[in-house]
């Protein structure tokens, strides 16, 4: 099928370093070629008799439409729901049939939803029926956002790539850490690199989590949790801001909120970040990142942006077993 150690994509858990760094050299690769006629084409036959279903019941601007793109990429037909009140589910059927349904039409099923596990519950009723369809999980509850980490692991490799990659570096993550899961997807991710030293900035209520703090113990991943960003800017080579998760509010039976403009990247702390660090946000933004810092060329969030696809594409050839073909066709023709 696809790369021996992933079928379906469900949580960061499944990857080592060495899929990682694949998936970024996979992605390099990937967006030279699609830079020609002749490699967007050949790109777009490797997977042009597959078909793909994108099930997002959460909202979802970026990672949709990246994973959309990445389909296209590779000459995947897609179709897609977005709103269960358009499928049976508002007839009463249960989420597990409706994705049964998908499963006997395509051969790729990427999903978003609010409940937590549910990529991994669906994926196991999958595999116990015999009809097995990889799953990709594209955000899961507040717990699990594995392809956000792999692209953000991508943009900090390339940030970082004339400066000795992620080894070594120091990356604040900054904002509602405790119901942001790529905050929570990243921290265990960067945990496989040398020497990295994370700094969660965040009032007490939104800090990062204890089971995701156990981990890192347990890989001695060196962190620091504190409530001052200006302390922190000038010793980081990344910052990764992120906002205010109240969405989950409502979930959580009341409004949750801390002062913003503690935790945010502006004009008068942008002077005290290095003149060769990076800031990063998953997206979308309010007022964690004020407009005139776009400007700024250690801005990488837009960046960002773009990268996802590629991630993505990589992610998915690995997954059907076409990352070889690539690689051929690259060694070749580059």
């Amino acid at each position: 099928m696809g790369h021996p150690n992933l079928y379906h994509c469900l949580n960061v858990h499944q990857f080592d370093r060495s899929f990682v760094e694949e998936n970024c050299a996979l992605a390099d690769k990937v967006r030279d070629i699609a830079k020609s006629k002749t490699g967007a084409e050949y790109l777009a036959s490797l997977l042009n008799h597959k078909r793909a279903m994108l099930y997002f019941v959460q909202p979802s601007t970026r990672t949709f439409l990246s994973f959309y793109s990445s389909c296209q990429v590779l000459g995947i037909k897609c179709a897609e729901v977005r709103d269960t009140k358009t499928s049976s589910e508002i007839k009463g059927e249960s989420e597990e049939d409706t994705i049964r349904t998908f499963s006997s039409y395509v051969d790729l099923i990427i999903m978003r939803h609010p409940k937590e596990n549910f990529a991994d519950k669906i994926a196991a009723s999958l595999d116990s029926t015999g009809r097995r369809v990889p799953i990709i999980n594209a955000g899961s509850g507040k717990d699990q956002h594995p392809t956000q980490a792999l692209l953000d692991i991508y943009t900090l490799q390339r940030s970082f790539r004339h400066r000795g990659g992620i080894d070594g570096k120091k990356i604040a993550m900054v904002g509602d850490l405790r119901r942001g899961r790529t905050c929570r997807s990243l921290s265990l991710l960067l945990s496989m690199f040398d020497d990295v030293k994370l700094y969660f900035v965040a009032p007490r209520e939104f800090q990062m989590t204890n089971d995701i703090l156990k981990l890192l113990n347990a890989s001695e991943t060196k962190y620091e949790i504190t409530d001052d960003l200006n302390k922190v800017i000038p010793e980081v080579d990344a910052v990764y801001v992120t906002r205010l998760q109240d969405e989950w509010d409502t979930t959580e039976g009341g409004a949750l909120n801390y002062d913003v403009s503690r935790y945010s990247i502006n004009s008068v702390n942008l002077r005290m970040l290095k003149p060769d660090a990076v800031i990063l946000h998953p997206l979308p933004r309010r007022e964690e990142i004020a407009l005139e810092v776009d400007a700024d060329p250690r801005a990488v969030y837009w960046r960002q942006v773009r990268n996802g696809m590629w991630s993505r594409v990589a992610l998915i050839t690995q997954i059907f077993g076409c990352s070889k073909n690539i690689n051929d066709y690259y060694i070749n023709n580059y």
